[in-house]
């Protein structure tokens, strides 16, 4: 084969093998995966590597890059971020734009390939997002601009470059709003210590990071203080105020479902709770309920019963 189609088919059967990931393992992929990568025609291709320009063996050019996770107290070594356009803005590698590795992201750009885009969320964690294209380069501020395409999207007209442009910058905002969710998620799960607020369930497939004042609130902002980590169900009777936390943390239960006769998970799931405190809060301060936040919902919660 020749070596443009062989670039393309590695491609695809890296977006593939990253489709089956997600069916698998979630949103959040895990870096042991990753480097794994898939057989390609019985030659392994890993999807990331040591750098955060990767280029597997098996390509001439560039096949994934990386932004490292944040690890508390120590900065990463490249800065990347997304400007007021929701475009990403990489790093170079290094500080001389002729480095192989910025030559080939060059390349990619000029030939229009696709490339995985690995955010890293924690350490070992990484959400990956393709295809992502390169479609800028600055040379003075070191730096390539990223955009996420959706080559699904019903209004991908071929040879429309104002079509593609609106389509890119959607499709990596939405990619900037599920990265933003994933971390609210995370830092508020490793707050409550992977554990239900209300009945201590400790499987984090299971659990979701509530707002305490939603996200369309003025104050409804994506940080801990303003969150408890709930399960399913606790999340969905808390957005629907079936129940309730008071300032003082107490969880009441909606009048009608108290009364309600059924069977068990009723009782044991839900009923059983009013009266009780929260069973897990952050043990930092900083991270538990602020009361000012429970005590408006607390009253939105007293209005729709």
């Amino acid at each position: 084969m020749d070596a443009e189609s062989g670039d393309s088919r590695v491609r695809a059967a890296a977006f593939a093998h990253l489709h089956q990931l997600t069916l698998r393992f979630g949103e959040l992929l895990p870096a042991l995966h990753l480097r794994a990568g898939f057989i390609f025609e019985g030659t392994r291709v890993p999807l990331m590597g040591p750098q955060g320009i990767f280029k597997p063996a098996l390509l001439d050019l560039p096949l994934s890059i990386t932004t490292a996770p944040l690890v508390v107290g120590k900065a990463r070594r490249y800065q990347d971020e997304f400007g007021g356009d929701s475009l990403l803005r990489y790093r170079y590698r290094g500080e001389d734009p002729g480095h192989r590795d910025n030559r080939g992201l060059r390349e990619v750009m000029q030939r229009r390939l696709p490339l995985v885009y690995l955010h890293g969320v924690q350490p070992g964690q990484y959400l990956p997002a393709w295809p992502a294209f390169i479609v800028g380069d600055d040379p003075r501020r070191l730096t390539f601009t990223v955009a996420v395409d959706d080559l699904l999207a019903d209004d991908a007209v071929p040879g429309s470059e104002l079509t593609e442009l609106a389509r890119r910058t959607y499709a990596t905002r939405m990619t900037l709003q599920r990265l933003h969710q994933v971390e609210f998620r995370r830092r508020v799960l490793r707050a409550y210590r992977d554990s239900c607020a209300m009945c201590r369930l400790h499987h984090p497939e299971l659990l979701d990071a509530a707002h305490i004042l939603p996200d369309r609130h003025p104050e409804g902002e994506p940080i801990t203080p303003n969150a408890l980590a709930l399960c399913k169900l606790h999340h969905a009777a808390f957005d629907r105020n079936i129940l309730g936390v008071r300032p003082d943390s107490v969880i009441e239960l909606r009048q009608d479902l108290l009364e309600e006769v059924d069977g068990p998970m009723l009782r044991h799931g839900l009923q059983d709770l009013h009266g009780r405190p929260l069973m897990v809060v952050p043990r930092s301060e900083a991270d538990r309920p602020r009361a000012q936040f429970l005590s408006e919902r607390y009253q939105l919660f007293r209005e729709a019963s």
